[in-house]
């Protein structure tokens, strides 16, 4: 069966900097786009960053633009998630998902979500 289990989060200071990783199994990784969402105080996911099946196509809510990057490595069906320039408001559980269906470049339907790990910024 799917399973994304993700890993990497912590508490870190504000201005910090982490990498998140996301270890899939029982699917042809290499064949779905990936991405992350989150879920912080705000009652429902948040979408954060998506990568295509190629690496050459990457999305990001503009939240997070230049301070978060998505990538892939396809060897290890892992995708990963460098976020940098914390903040506060960036606390919240990050989930990976396998993305089914692009419907805009922020607008997708997933079908798998990871358990999550957790990243609390705070001094």
């Amino acid at each position: 069966q799917v399973q994304l289990v993700e890993s990497g989060g912590a508490l870190v200071q504000p201005g910090g900097s982490l990498t998140l990783s996301c270890v899939a199994s029982g699917f042809p990784f290499s064949s779905y786009s990936m991405g992350w969402v989150r879920r912080t105080l705000a009652p429902d996911l948040e979408w954060v960053s998506t990568i295509n099946r190629w690496s050459n196509a990457t999305y990001y809510a503009d939240s997070v633009k230049g301070r978060f990057a998505i990538s892939r490595d396809n060897t290890r069906n892992t995708l990963f998630l460098r976020i940098s320039n914390l903040k506060p408001e960036d606390t919240g559980r990050y989930r990976c998902m396998r993305v089914i269906a692009q419907h805009s470049d922020s607008r997708y339907t997933w079908d798998a979500l990871g358990q999550g790990t957790q990243v609390t910024v705070s001094s």
